[in-house]
């Protein structure tokens, strides 16, 4: 009788691991916050995961922050736990520089057709960072919002994960150069590696390719094109980070003069049937964080936040009750219709005051446009909204997720991605 136990319990587990390897992948597409818990949260269950990222680096837009609410916490917190638990996860395989063109089959036997460009920097790279000393060409560093420069290779960011190395073809001369080549102990850097077009066969698949900044120059009135000290709030954010274009401190971009006056404009954009009708929902919060970030480094600093109306909820509402108590901040409900700029780079800004019934007019070394969320879209046709968002509405097993469907913090975007989880394994 006990053999026979044994010998049923045997055959179970040796059927659930035939299942298991038999079992088709959950492909991943976008390898930010929400991107990665999914990948960590199905792998842990028993599931192949292909995570792909067009980026050199995983970690998205919350790499890029100072700090996210409602803790406030750095993207290591949060991160460098999930980039360790990939590393140590054999189910979960990803591709970086890396773009899904196209997608058909039907739930549960997909294939994609995927594309990674040529990545010069092999995986022996140790990120030594001699190639550094002698790269002899600049490029923008989009990771800082172009506010500031790296070498043509370089490493994305001090956290980048995976840690090595990339080259930006539009800039490197390569073989015309050959400096990092020659100077590469571990042979890293190959200029003969071709872009690699290929093709995978998943069970389901899973959209979360986030979201981007609008575009602050389609906005006439508030000159984001024609002052350099008009910034988003995604700049803003870089501006603050310890790793961003002034190494900790808040510069303007005009004379690197540490502004004393700040005003902020909400809605910048967003609201408006001439650009984005809907509200972006996290600007409100960002803008509140801002604002005690810059108090928290520089305390005399004078702010003010010119709004429409004020769209906080949950612990959020904590960054409002600091501020409404802060003497520096002021809350100033009313649109701004026009900035103009002085000879010396300050800003002047006109707005309605609602309250007072009066246009007023605020002086400001830097202004801050609350710009809105706009959904990043894949390579390949899925069905959206007017405002590109991807719709629920899609063929069956393939799920979009978190801020690719809808403006979402990071918060909402880990429990979508963890719902999601849930609806990819159970195809």
């Amino acid at each position: 009788m006990g053999d026979d136990k044994e010998r049923c319990t045997l055959a179970i587990i040796f059927t659930r691991k035939l299942l298991m390897e038999n079992r088709k992948p959950i492909i991943i597409i976008g390898a930010g916050m929400a991107g990665i818990t999914t990948a960590v949260e199905i792998a842990e269950v028993g599931h192949e995961v292909i995570l792909i990222e067009k980026e050199s680096y995983l970690g998205g837009n919350v790499i890029k922050m100072n700090n996210y609410f409602p803790k406030l916490c750095p993207p290591a917190c949060g991160l460098e736990i999930n980039f360790r638990r990939i590393k140590n996860n054999h189910r979960i395989k990803y591709y970086t520089n890396t773009v899904v063109e196209k997608v058909v089959g039907e739930k549960g036997d997909f294939t994609a057709s995927l594309r990674t460009s040529s990545q010069f920097v092999k995986d022996s790279c140790t990120a030594c960072g001699k190639c550094i000393d002698v790269c002899p060409v600049e490029r923008p560093d989009e990771f800082n919002q172009n506010l500031s420069n790296t070498k043509a290779i370089y490493l994305p960011h001090d956290m980048a994960f995976p840690a090595k190395f990339t080259i930006d073809e539009n800039y490197c001369k390569k073989e015309k150069c050959n400096a990092c080549v020659d100077v590469c102990d571990y042979n890293a850097i190959d200029f003969s590696i071709k872009e690699n077009v290929f093709t995978i066969n998943a069970a389901s698949i899973i959209v979360a390719t986030g979201w981007e900044n609008y575009d602050a120059s389609l906005i006439d009135n508030l000159h984001y094109s024609n002052f350099s000290n008009v910034v988003t709030n995604v700049e803003f954010e870089r501006m603050l980070a310890p790793g961003g274009p002034g190494k900790g401190k808040v510069e303007r971009i005009s004379d690197k003069k540490i502004p004393k006056e700040i005003a902020f404009v909400q809605c910048a954009g967003s609201r408006d049937e001439n650009h984005l009708p809907y509200c972006s929902a996290v600007c409100c919060s960002a803008s509140l964080k801002h604002a005690l970030n810059m108090q928290e480094l520089y305390p005399d600093t004078i702010i003010k936040i010119f709004y429409i109306d004020l769209r906080v909820s949950g612990r959020n509402e904590d960054f409002l009750n600091k501020v409404k108590n802060n003497k520096n901040i002021e809350l100033i409900k009313g649109k701004v219709g026009a900035i103009s700029e002085e000879e010396n780079g300050d800003l002047i800004v006109e707005a309605e005051d609602i309250l007072s019934g009066k246009k007023v007019k605020h002086k400001a070394e830097l202004v801050v446009l609350a710009t809105g969320i706009v959904p990043t879209s894949p390579e390949f046709s899925l069905n959206k909204n007017e405002s590109g968002f991807i719709l629920n509405n899609q063929l069956e097993g393939i799920h979009p997720i978190a801020c690719s469907k809808k403006p979402m913090d990071v918060s909402a975007s880990v429990k979508d991605a963890t719902a999601a989880a849930l609806k990819a394994i159970q195809i």
